[in-house]
């Protein structure tokens, strides 16, 4: 049996670069755990994202990496949604999905997808010299906390001096996996700050990501960590991501705050574009 894979790139910019994921609608097919890990894995894709009914949302969505399920996956959600509207299955401006972290909502703003994400929760600071074997720690802007973060996905967030010394580090991916096990999170979401720039880079090879382009619930964290921080305070934030990968990415995520300043929701949101169309044996 030959089934439809779609890709689609999410969080492009300019309708180039952003970050692939698969989607796989299972409209008339049922898929054990074992397939939707050979189809991730035959993909090669960060996450691919596989779309079912559900009973309290409009779709459950789950997500694999090529090595195993992850509970939330931003640009393969967004991704997803873009097939969706290129299948013209989309009518309405605002959508519900099922997941392992909930139930979220979609909002389609003219050809912007943004995406709610779980509220933020702060986990341990970590020291820089933690990193001393997986980048050089010399590069560390030791006047932020790195800390662990999640609007769904744990990463440890870490701020670079410059946007030179970000592009320039060589990272040891198996250290860098190391101690993502040891923290229990996905990976290490590297920042920096260049006056009304902020650029990234996302390291995942405990997941066999060694390095991704473009990443909506690093970037959701990281916008709620800078809002705490009280660093930087903005109603939108904008990430860049995969310059590095020649892969330029743009991550919108939106804010909403209490009178008390308390972070209330979060959207993670971006433009993509259907990429192609495949037909994977299963």
């Amino acid at each position: 049996m030959k089934l439809p894979v779609y890709v689609a790139s999410a969080f492009s910019k300019n309708q180039g670069g952003g970050n692939k994921a698969g989607v796989v609608l299972m409209e008339n097919e049922w898929l054990t755990t074992i397939q939707k890990m050979a189809i991730a894995k035959q993909l090669g894709y960060a996450e691919t994202a596989f779309i079912s009914d559900s009973d309290i949302a409009d779709y459950k969505f789950e997500y694999f990496t090529p090595k195993e399920e992850v509970d939330l996956c931003g640009h393969a959600t967004i991704g997803s949604f873009v097939i969706l509207m290129h299948l013209k299955k989309l009518f309405k401006n605002c959508y519900t999905i099922e997941t392992n972290s909930g139930v979220l909502s979609i909002s389609i703003q003219d050809d912007v997808l943004f995406m709610e994400q779980n509220k933020p929760l702060f986990y341990d600071v970590v020291p820089g010299n933690e990193f001393i074997d997986c980048f050089d720690i010399e590069a560390i802007d030791s006047k932020m906390p790195i800390q662990i973060v999640s609007t769904g996905l744990k990463d440890l967030l870490i701020p670079i001096k410059s946007e030179i010394q970000l592009h320039a580090l060589q990272p040891n991916f198996e250290k860098i996996k190391e101690i993502s096990k040891n923290y229990q999170v996905i990976g290490m979401h590297l920042y920096t700050i260049d006056d009304d720039r902020i650029i990234c880079r996302n390291f995942a090879p405990l997941y066999d990501i060694n390095e991704e382009s473009a990443t909506g619930t690093s970037n959701g964290a990281l916008a709620c960590y800078l809002y705490q921080q009280n660093d930087l305070k903005k109603e939108l934030y904008v990430f860049e991501q995969g310059n590095s990968l020649n892969a330029p990415s743009e991550i919108l995520v939106k804010l909403t705050t209490t009178h008390t300043n308390e972070i209330e929701q979060v959207y993670v949101g971006g433009k993509g574009y259907y990429c192609e169309t495949l037909y994977i044996e299963c």
